[in-house]
């Protein structure tokens, strides 16, 4: 009988952890730079974009914050083996929702060019890789 101490991580560990660290690491970068309106950053979208953006209610803010420094921090908690990752994930979630439900309730205006499907995906990877780190808990592979 193995304990999650002695449970070998497997090779998808590491290539989902990876990929999931840089996904989120991008969002979280995004969300960071979009928020203290850095000027390099920010200027290289229009200014249609960035009004809607700026205009968003406080909830959205939160929900946005939380579902990519959420996910940035499960990543790493995944990585490090540790079963932390899944409250993360599920934190992730759960800002990924919130933050994203306005683009769905109330679209923003046609010429930001914002798609539904990218809103959809943001939703279905945070699913996912909550969903895998459940998985691995099970597995006594976090510990």
């Amino acid at each position: 009988m193995t304990d999650a101490s002695s449970a070998k991580a497997p090779w998808h560990l590491w290539v989902i952890g990876i990929v999931a660290l840089l996904w989120n690491g991008f969002g979280a970068t995004d969300f960071t730079l979009t928020a203290t309106r850095f000027a390099p950053y920010v200027s290289q979208y229009p200014p249609a974009m960035m009004d809607y953006i700026y205009a968003l209610p406080i909830w959205n803010w939160i929900g946005w914050a939380l579902g990519t420094w959420g996910g940035f921090i499960g990543s790493v908690l995944l990585l490090m083996r540790n079963k932390l990752a899944v409250w993360a994930y599920a934190l992730s979630l759960l800002g990924a929702v919130g933050s994203n439900a306005i683009t769905l309730l109330d679209p923003p205006p046609a010429e930001i060019g914002a798609s539904p499907v990218l809103t959809i995906i943001i939703i279905a990877i945070a699913a996912a890789l909550l969903a895998y780190a459940m998985w691995l808990k099970r597995k006594a592979v976090l510990r």
